[in-house]
């Protein structure tokens, strides 16, 4: 059980309920009335909780598992223990997460601006919208409706937040417009300079940037990340875009819909990337590249030219992947033939 004193669940839930919350099925003749209060891991989950198995290296937890019920691919339903309820579906993730959100939804705001929150007389607060203590709303700007704005943060001045935002403490808001259902984690800054010079023995000017950041519908946007506004091009996140904690997007950068950005990705200025694509923890890509649509980029990646529509690369610098682990191989095999020859 979460502790209750962060989270407060909701429910019991029907199975009834979390099939038509989760879309699986179960076998026939299953008392759908019987009642859950809870999800829980596999290991921990008891009879009046819900867990899932995604991941075959748990399939001996799911066999010992004293979950009331669990959503599970078809293949490892037979392994099931009999007081388990087995609910089928070919994506139990998924499943779980619609699950979990049902017995944790999201706090709505509350509505109501603090007494030590600092709102401009020219700004606009939409119906319902929360403005936590020390939030500070610039000249011109617009909150939208049902909106979260936390201890701290700074909208500022024309900054445009849609609809069911959450925006949370100490993050900066500039140049920028933010869609609807944003969440914006604590630090994150949006909208500052990019990093753009004109360089030369003389010294380096600063170039002006003229552009702003377009965030679209249902981004989720980790702690402490940084995405710069564009140098005369908008930089551009894709709708349902989910960028983990700690990273940096650049000036003029495109980022498709339905992208996974995970932690410590570096992607420098006017790189396009495609719809879908997902880069692993620590990737860093040149300037100017496209990316194409699905393409994969695994951890730690150095990426230094274009990758085609569903390409995955590897390595630093980056190659097709199967390409990246022959060379691997052939390194670790040479190297154990040059320490057979040295004995």
């Amino acid at each position: 059980m979460a502790d209750p004193r962060f989270f407060a669940v909701a429910g019991p839930f029907s199975l009834k309920h979390l099939i038509e919350v989760s879309g699986a099925t179960v076998a026939p003749g299953t008392d759908i009335e019987r009642l859950f209060s809870d999800v829980a891991p596999l290991a921990t989950a008891g009879p009046q909780q819900v867990s899932f198995l995604d991941n075959k290296q748990y399939v001996e937890a799911f066999v010992a598992s004293r979950a009331g019920a669990c959503f599970v691919h078809p293949r490892f339903a037979g392994r099931a223990p009999d007081s388990m309820v087995v609910l089928a579906t070919p994506d139990p993730y998924r499943a779980y997460a619609l699950t979990a959100q049902a017995f944790y939804p999201a706090v709505p705001a509350c509505g109501g601006i603090s007494t030590s929150a600092s709102v401009d007389a020219t700004a606009r607060i939409g119906e319902g919208s929360e403005i936590e203590p020390g939030a500070v709303i610039g000249p011109r700007a617009e909150i939208g409706r049902r909106c979260r704005i936390g201890p701290n943060a700074v909208i500022g001045a024309g900054v445009v937040v849609g609809d069911d935002c959450t925006v949370g403490p100490c993050v900066s808001l500039a140049y920028c417009l933010i869609g609807s259902r944003a969440i914006i984690h604590a630090g994150v800054r949006i909208g500052q300079d990019g990093f753009g010079f004109a360089l030369g023995p003389q010294g380096h000017e600063k170039v002006p940037q003229l552009g702003r950041v377009i965030v679209e519908d249902d981004v989720e946007i980790g702690a402490n990340t940084t995405i710069d506004r564009g140098a005369g091009p908008d930089t551009v996140i894709g709708a349902g875009t989910k960028i983990d904690n700690l990273v940096q997007i650049g000036h003029n950068v495109r980022l498709g819909r339905g992208c996974i950005v995970v932690s410590h990705v570096g992607i420098s200025g006017s790189t396009h990337v495609g719809n879908f694509v997902v880069i692993g923890g620590q990737a860093g890509f040149a300037g100017h590249l496209t990316i194409g649509d699905g393409a994969r980029i695994s951890a730690q990646s150095g990426v230094m030219r274009d990758v085609e529509r569903g390409e995955t690369v590897a390595g630093s610098p980056a190659l097709p992947a199967k390409e990246f682990w022959r060379q691997v191989a052939t390194l670790a095999e040479l190297s154990k033939k040059r320490r057979g020859s040295d004995t």
